[in-house]
């Protein structure tokens, strides 16, 4: 099997389609497809469905995409390793992590002042990637992972707060009750425009009707600092606004569920020494930045 080839393929099933695979590559369009219709022709298989719409693998193409990707992946780590100097680790990290985790940008900066040949590409979504297929080397996941063919390394778990500002307290009162709290403009997360997700209290569950729904908590922070709404952060994102008296924590005795975060890296792979890296750095610092227990 021809490795360039190989290569050719890998890139345009992570790009999702020839065209954006010869922008992200800088290869011509023509050679791409040549290069994958030749392995295709040498395999005497099908690897790939073309449409207007991109490309889609076919189950020989996963086959092979799930072998090569990982040979091809090992090779460059390799070539990294022998041209690196011994005690300098220099490479590529690719991570996923979710939007507004503001923190993990200061984490991130501060990994890269440590290890600073090391290129971090940072993909931000709220969706579970698919690590293999999506070319991810770890991706940061809030709440319980099950999947078998990751690794899951629990760094800590955390509680959102409940959350307002003085000024909103004063016109409409500070809550006593959970139920009290049907009195307030209230803003919620939710993951998409369909699914407004209830706030779990201690024992109770309610569902306000928002004023706001938004897949995005520096949002929220912002709507709750200008006095708009009740809401509920993150802790990490909240600190500095309870420190200073922007916003005020509220019920206290009623707490939400515990959250969960955890790095995920593929099972069947043997790390790298980049990866390796952010991972024990992880561990060692991110109580500095996201608290927790």
């Amino acid at each position: 099997m021809d490795l360039k080839a190989a290569e050719m393929f890998i890139a345009v099933v992570r790009a999702g389609s020839l065209s954006a695979a010869s922008l992200k590559t800088r290869v011509p369009l023509a050679t791409l497809s040549r290069n994958v219709r030749q392995l295709e022709e040498e395999l005497a298989v099908q690897l790939l469905e073309r449409s207007a719409r991109g490309t889609k693998l076919t189950d020989a193409g996963m086959l092979l995409y799930e072998h090569a990707s990982r040979g091809i992946d090992a090779l460059h780590e390799g070539e990294l390793a022998v041209t690196s100097h011994q005690n300098v680790l220099k490479g590529r990290l690719r991570l996923s992590i979710p939007p507004s985790f503001e923190p993990w940008w200061e984490l991130l900066a501060a990994f890269q002042r440590e290890h600073p040949d090391i290129q971090v590409f940072v993909y931000t979504t709220e969706r579970a990637v698919d690590l293999s297929m999506e070319g991810v080397d770890i991706a940061l996941r809030i709440g319980p992972v099950v999947h078998e063919s990751l690794v899951a390394k629990r760094l800590l778990r955390y509680r959102h707060i409940l959350v307002a500002s003085p000024a909103l307290l004063e016109r409409f009162g500070t809550p006593t009750s959970p139920d009290a709290l049907f009195a307030l403009p209230a803003a919620i997360w939710v993951r998409d425009a369909n699914a407004h997700r209830p706030w779990r209290l201690g024992e109770r569950e309610i569902e306000p009707t928002p004023v706001l729904a938004v897949n995005d908590y520096l949002h929220l922070r912002q709507r709750a600092i200008q006095g708009d709404v009740v809401t509920e952060l993150p802790p990490f994102l909240a600190t500095e606004a309870l420190r200073d008296g922007r916003l005020v924590a509220l019920l206290p005795e009623h707490p939400f569920p515990e959250q969960e975060v955890s790095l995920l890296y593929q099972r069947q792979q043997q790390p790298s020494r980049v990866v390796r890296a952010y991972l024990d750095y992880c561990q060692r610092a991110v109580g500095r930045y996201l608290g927790g227990t």
